[in-house]
């Protein structure tokens, strides 16, 4: 599977990057019913930190993020994988196919940090650029006024140049 329809398949929702457990499924090859079957039968597996349960508010925020729907009606809110519980569906799975999908999910999980990484950095520097430009944009602006200053009282510069004796 390609690594870009995998990472348009990651949300950030309550701050974490997560995979939806119908994307998920459908990626596995499986039923949605049955990938939350066999997480509910291992919920050891999952702490809160790995896997939680959209509410309802969360889920009509994400869906209004999308011009068209192909989900279709859903019964249940649906559950949110972070990347260290997409990692332990391979182990409830158990299927040569979940193993290689997800390879591929958390190789998309560290592009996308890789990538924030690169932002944050390619930020700080921009950052550093626009305070080095105001500060001699302000060195500017008091020499200028300075400069007005001196004009509207009447009193002239000391010309520069040679002295005449």
């Amino acid at each position: 599977m390609e690594l870009q329809i995998i990472q348009n398949k990651i949300f950030e929702i309550r701050g974490m990057r997560v995979m939806l457990d119908f994307d998920l499924a459908e990626m596995y090859e499986v039923e949605t019913r049955v990938l939350n079957q066999a997480v509910k039968r291992n919920l050891k597996r999952f702490p809160a930190d790995f896997m939680f349960q959209l509410s309802s508010s969360e889920f009509e925020n994400l869906k209004s993020q999308f011009v068209t729907s192909s989900w279709g009606g859903t019964r249940k809110l649906p559950f949110a994988f972070t990347e260290h519980g997409v990692t332990m569906l391979s182990s409830v799975l158990r299927s040569d196919k979940s193993v290689e999908i997800n390879i591929q999910i958390v190789r998309a999980f560290i592009a996308l940090r890789q990538y924030a990484l690169g932002y944050a950095e390619l930020n700080q520097k921009l950052e550093n650029f626009m305070i080095e430009t105001n500060m001699q944009f302000n060195d500017i602006y008091q020499a200028l006024t300075e400069m007005a200053e001196l004009k509207e009282s009447g009193k002239s510069r000391n010309p520069i140049g040679y002295l005449k004796k």
